[in-house]
């Protein structure tokens, strides 16, 4: 198990009302460069879902998708040492500098996705930033317990956060 240094910047820009953070960008992910590239991972789709939007599909879509719509994206972990895409196998976690999305943005509510992301954002930056996060239900295969109508429905709470709706 090496250390790996997490390699896709944040996407937020001054508009950005809501902050998603996953844990640490998945083996896919880190190939395809953008978050949640695993073609199974349901980030997307629930996403879109809540949104009543068509899914993005390529990276520029995903980017201009988020950005339309107020969110900003970004993950805990700045680097790690991680097996594979194993949350579980995470140690050594140094936290991101979320510094610039909070002092350039207009950031109302933080979630997280997924347990691990939740431990790790209440262990090391909740302290800093002194920023409740709201832990919602893993968008990843490893999270087959959960459908897709059903992350749908308990990640609609972000709606609240937002003032760009499509079908509000």
């Amino acid at each position: 198990m090496s250390e790996i240094v997490h390699p896709i910047p944040p996407v937020f820009d001054e508009h950005s009302e809501i902050l998603i953070l996953g844990s640490f960008p998945s083996v896919k992910s880190r190939e395809a460069g953008f978050f949640y590239g695993h073609p199974q991972n349901r980030f997307w789709k629930t996403l879109a879902g809540v949104l009543g939007l068509p899914v993005p599909v390529t990276v520029e879509e995903k980017r201009r998708f988020l950005l339309l719509h107020h969110i900003a994206l970004w993950d805990v972990a700045a680097r790690c040492e991680i097996t594979g895409s194993a949350d579980s196998s995470m140690k050594r976690v140094i936290p991101n500098d979320l510094s610039p999305i909070f002092q350039r943005s207009e950031i109302k509510a933080v979630f997280v996705n997924g347990k691990t992301a939740g431990k790790y954002y209440r262990q090391l930056l909740q302290p800093v930033y002194h920023r409740e996060a709201v832990c919602l239900p893993s968008t990843s295969p490893a999270n087959a317990a959960r459908s897709l109508p059903d992350l749908i429905a308990e990640w609609s709470v972000i709606r609240v956060y937002l003032s760009v709706i499509v079908d509000r």
